[in-house]
């Protein structure tokens, strides 16, 4: 406090209270403004959203806001679902590989009690090896889905790590840490046994393509119009010679630690919001208990309908990417706040929905005579585990089933702390070296992020709930097959597109200069689809990641379509590749081509069509632009993925054992929220 500051103060006090005047008393309202002015304001300090970074990956933190404004009953419900998502975490590191969880206690063993030393060139690439695994919930690479590499030897890790660590595992787990044995844990290449070729545990090691195929033609599919998303929550394999479904449920296959979810979430159903988030959650539990996918139905109905409340959640076993024949979900839970703010901004879209249909450039036949229910929130991650923790979606459109969304809608919602912890940690040097031109940086500085949530929201809220499928065709898994998943996210992005460049955007309040939004978001698609992604790629490797592979296939195809009038150019500057878009109209012309031609693919189940496309402009990669664009990006040390720690949740418990408040902190370091989960959520032994 200043010196003038301290004479006020002293004025003050020397002010006798039992002989004021009202001018007395005026000044001294006036001498209180005064001092509470004099004392400094308490900053908040300035949230870092990074943790550490290792190889290819950046660990970054993020906030929870509005969590603090929750009454405690929603801070419960929001603690629960948590731990019930955490109480399943093993089960993911079991579908990726049926070897990760033997060897994440061989690594975290080594890590705990190594009397060697720790300082040399071989442990510290055991460390990063270590972290590398544990951010990809396993052994294979969370994006490229080629098997990680361990930067020391096979002698180093049996005669060192292993001796001195008193860490046993078993010899033929050790041989495939360093040899070629299960190098992909999803592949989906043509002209290879897509089941054999891939290490994800979905299927007994025998089980083939065909086996698959066979199995699901005759397999139950549901009631006649509204069937049941087969194959879902199981494990195919041979026993006696014959093909069963080992499922996952309380008492079958991953048992124990569903369990657990289903304590948590009943503890969660006793504080829900409301009626229809308790009806929700019992559906929830009595399909974990039951196994039933006709259960999983009723209760994908009853969540959709579920629309009142701060409190939302997704559970379960979800998405297929994982699988290359699009038959079985991966564990994934992520527990939501509302934004409120940003959740009526985007209700737009929700409600414009059949307007987008009814403009959209598809046939007339493929597209859906009244959209129904689409709900599109804008929402803070308070937790996630399996499939979307470390690494998360930003995005999310559920239920999957194609008959559910047509008859009673689907949520659609944005995680707005995610994003915004992706863009507080980002920088601008990778935009100034693969951008074109000033011009083109301007755009994207000015309008790319709102551009970026734009098409999101498109995507998800206008893209997956578009179209129909024609009467008597199968679902895309069993039509389109291995290249069902990245159709479909690459019809998404395509409606997204198309209408990032339509005035109705600047009309609903969602920009306020819809051309400039339209040009920064073809830019970015355009240079990210032919040029940057491949950052994330090794060099000589084609692209495998189902949105990878749609970006580039959306991105080739529209160069080549544009080529006889220029709409796209391949410029060469300095030595360097760029692309650049000299006519954003025709460009969304061809857009609007292609969106046709997806959703006709899709309608039709054209199978050769969605591989020509896929194969001929998706999947191989132009070996000397990869080149040259490895070689620029090398001045760059932020790196190509990003993922997230989760806020630490505890309870305040008054002498009773009763909740009396939930705390929120962030882990110090990612090791050290790996090493917890660990130790409080290993319910699954090491073979499953």
């Amino acid at each position: 406090m200043n010196i003038t500051c301290i004479k006020v103060v002293h004025l003050y006090l020397n002010i006798k209270l039992d002989k004021m005047k009202l001018k007395q008393i005026v000044y001294l309202l006036f001498l209180s403004g005064i001092i509470l002015s004099c004392i400094p304001e308490k900053k908040e300090p300035k949230f870092n959203h990074f943790v550490e970074q290792f190889s290819d990956v950046k660990v970054l933190r993020y906030k929870i806001p509005g969590f603090e404004e929750l009454t405690l009953k929603e801070k419960s419900l929001v603690y629960y679902l948590t731990q019930a998502g955490l109480a399943g975490r093993d089960i993911m590191w079991d579908q990726n590989y049926k070897h990760n969880l033997q060897i994440r206690e061989a690594l975290e063993n080594i890590n705990a009690n190594f009397t060697g030393d720790r300082e040399t060139d071989d442990f510290i690439a055991f460390k990063v090896y270590l972290k590398r695994v544990w951010f990809s919930n396993g052994i294979h690479h969370h994006y490229s889905n080629d098997k990680i590499k361990p930067g020391f030897t096979r002698n180093y890790f049996e005669t060192e790590l292993l001796l001195k660590s008193n860490t046993a595992i078993a010899p033929e787990v050790i041989a495939v840490l360093f040899n070629d044995e299960d190098a992909k844990k999803v592949n989906k290449k043509e002209g290879v046994d897509n089941i054999l070729s891939s290490a994800i545990n979905f299927y007994g090691s025998d089980i083939t393509d065909k086996d698959v195929t066979d199995f699901y033609k005759t397999a139950y599919k549901g009631p006649k119009g509204t069937p049941i998303e087969a194959g879902l929550n199981s494990k195919l394999v041979r026993e006696n010679g014959v093909l069963v479904e080992k499922v996952w449920k309380s008492g079958g296959m991953y048992g124990a630690a569903i369990d657990q979810i289903i304590g948590w979430l009943e503890k969660a159903q006793g504080v829900a919001e409301n009626n229809n988030q308790a009806k929700a959650l019992g559906l929830l539990i009595e399909y974990y208990k039951t196994g039933s996918l006709d259960v999983w139905d009723q209760y994908c109905i009853a969540w959709v309908s579920s629309t009142e409340g701060n409190i939302d959640w997704i559970n379960g076993f979800i998405e297929v990417y994982n699988d290359p024949k699009g038959y079985r979900g991966s564990y994934e839970t992520i527990v939501e706040i509302k934004d409120f703010d940003m959740s009526r901004k985007m209700a737009v879209l929700s409600e414009n929905a059949q307007w987008f249909e009814d403009n959209s450039p598809l046939d007339p036949a493929h597209k859906k005579d009244t959209v129904v229910g689409v709900s599109y929130k804008t929402v803070h991650v308070a937790g996630e585990a399996g499939d979307s923790s470390p690494s998360t979606p930003i995005g999310v459109n559920l239920p999957n089933n194609n008959w559910i969304r047509q008859q009673h809608g689907s949520k659609s919602v944005s995680l707005g702390n995610i994003t915004a912890a992706y863009n507080n940690a980002g920088g601008s040097g990778r935009l100034k070296e693969f951008a074109f031109d000033e011009e083109e940086i301007r755009l994207e500085e000015k309008y790319g992020q709102i551009a970026d949530k734009l098409h999101t929201a498109l995507h998800e809220v206008i893209g997956h709930a578009s179209g129909v499928i024609n009467d008597g065709i199968g679902q895309p898994k069993e039509t389109l097959q291995n290249y069902a998943s990245t159709m479909e996210e690459g019809r998404a992005d395509l409606v997204g597109l198309y209408y990032l460049m339509d005035p109705k955007i600047q009309e609903l309040g969602l920009t306020d200069n819809w051309e400039a939004l339209g040009k920064a978001a073809y830019n970015g698609y355009i240079r990210n689809g032919l040029i940057t992604q491949l950052i994330r790629i090794e060099l000589g490797n084609d692209l495998e990641e189902d949105h990878m592979v749609n970006r580039q296939w959306v991105a080739a195809w529209s160069f080549e379509q544009g080529m006889k009038d220029n709409v796209i150019e391949r410029v060469t500057k300095e030595g360097k590749t760029f692309f650049k878009v000299n006519d954003y109209a025709k460009l969304r012309a061809i857009f609007g081509r292609l969106l046709k031609e997806t959703q006709r693919i899709k309608s039709e189940g054209d199978f050769d069509a969605a591989k020509a496309l896929v194969e001929g402009y998706g999947v191989k990669v132009d070996q000397a632009i990869h080149a040259e664009v490895i070689a620029r990006n090398k001045q760059f040390t932020a790196a190509p993925y990003s993922g997230f720690v989760n806020p630490v949740l505890e309870t305040v418990l008054d002498v009773a054992g009763n909740i009396t408040d939930i705390t929120v902190t962030q882990p110090k370091n990612f090791e050290e929220q790996m090493l917890f989960y660990s130790k409080h959520y290993n319910f699954l032994g090491k073979k499953n």
